[in-house]
């Protein structure tokens, strides 16, 4: 079991209860995707351990989130300062502010499963 950084705790957590629900995903489902196991990930959402640093590597290539952010969340490296202009928003906040009145809740939820599909694929063709 990892040793708990107080700091990347809560940083983690919200990650990836933001990230389950994003992609639509209960703990276990997010726990086969990773491939860990269900207990493992309720460990991680408690609070009660950190991802390693081959879990981490894992959780970047499925969220598309750096393997450094993922890390220092982790509390595996020290904490990364916030960029905004650096990182792609989600589709989701992209859309509504680009185009607020001609993307409708259907069309949003229809193009970010297409993405999710994409991701998919590819992360198929990868080992994880």
């Amino acid at each position: 079991m990892s040793t708990l950084n107080n700091k990347a705790a809560p940083q983690l957590v919200t990650f990836l209860e933001n990230l389950m629900k994003r992609r639509r995903r209960l703990p276990s489902q997010l726990a086969h995707d990773v491939g860990v196991s269900h207990p493992t990930v309720g460990r991680w959402l408690s609070g009660e351990d950190v991802p390693s640093t081959a879990s981490c590597r894992k959780l970047a290539a499925y969220s598309g989130v750096s393997v450094e952010k993922i890390l220092s969340m982790s509390g595996h490296l020290p904490e990364i300062k916030q960029s905004p202009t650096s990182e792609w928003p989600e589709f989701r906040e992209y859309a509504q502010l680009k185009y607020p009145n001609e993307l409708d809740e259907d069309i949003i939820i229809m193009i970010e499963d297409l993405i999710e599909r994409r991701r998919e694929k590819r992360l198929g063709k990868q080992s994880l």
